[in-house]
C-alpha cells in the first residue's frame, strides 16, 4: 500500500513538474516536499492544503489514498441497513458500528458512511411520525364522515400500510444500492439533512 508521500511524487511527476518548482509554487521549503515525498514526512492541514492546491489534486483523493478498495464491504455496509426489519431502528444502529469501525480503512466509507446515516435517521423518524400523526388526525374526528367504528379500524389499518409502504422503499433502496456499490458505482442516498458527517 502507498503512502501519502508516493501520491504526491506521483501526481507531481505526471504534471511534469520538479520538486523545486512544487517547492516554489506551494510556498514550501525544497527540503519539506523531499521528506514527504521520502515519507520521512506526513502532510497535515494547511501543508497539504497547499501541496493540493499547487498540483490541482483534491484533498479527498490523496487522504483515501492509503485506504483500501472493498466493493464487498461497501455492499455489506448498504445491505446493513436490512437489519432494521428485525430490530427496530436496527437500520441505523448496525450501520453506525460498521461506520465507525471501518471509515479510516475503507475509501470512500465516510462520505458514504455518514450520507446513509443521516438518510436512515431521517427516514425512520419520518415512518414512525407519520403513521402517528395519521392516527392523531383520525382521534381529532378528521375521518368521522365514515362512521366512528368503520373510521377506527381504517385508522389503524391505513397507519400500518402508511409504514409498511416507507419501510419497503427503504429497503428496496438498500438492495439496490448494494448492488451497485458491488458493480464499483459508488453511488448512496442523497444528503438531505447533514446530522452526521
Amino acid at each position: 500500500m502507498n503512502s501519502i508521500g508516493t501520491k504526491i511524487k506521483e501526481i507531481r511527476l505526471k504534471k511534469g513538474l520538479s520538486q523545486e518548482e512544487l517547492a516554489e509554487k506551494s510556498q514550501m521549503s525544497l527540503r519539506t516536499i523531499q521528506r514527504i515525498e521520502n515519507n520521512e514526512n506526513e502532510p497535515r492541514g494547511k501543508t497539504m492544503q497547499l501541496i493540493c492546491e499547487s498540483l490541482g489534486a483534491n484533498i479527498e483523493e490523496l487522504l483515501d489514498y492509503d485506504k483500501k478498495e472493498d466493493l464487498q464491504f461497501l455492499m455489506f455496509f448498504h445491505l446493513s441497513v436490512l437489519c432494521g426489519i428485525a430490530i427496530p431502528t436496527g437500520n441505523i444502529i448496525l450501520p453506525l458500528v460498521l461506520w465507525l469501525t471501518k471509515k479510516d480503512k475503507i475509501q470512500g466509507l465516510q462520505k458514504m458512511g455518514a450520507k446513509l446515516l443521516n438518510f436512515q435517521i431521517l427516514w425512520t423518524c419520518l415512518s414512525f411520525l407519520l403513521p402517528v400523526l395519521y392516527l392523531i388526525a383520525g382521534s381529532q374526528g378528521l375521518f368521522d364522515f365514515m362512521g366512528e367504528q368503520v373510521s377506527s379500524i381504517l385508522n389503524l389499518k391505513f397507519a400500518f400500510y402508511i409504514n409498511l409502504f416507507f419501510g419497503s422503499i427503504n429497503y428496496i433502496a438498500a438492495v439496490i444500492l448494494a448492488i451497485a456499490n458491488r458493480n464499483g458505482k459508488q453511488i448512496t442516498y442523497p444528503s438531505i439533512i447533514p446530522m452526521i458527517q
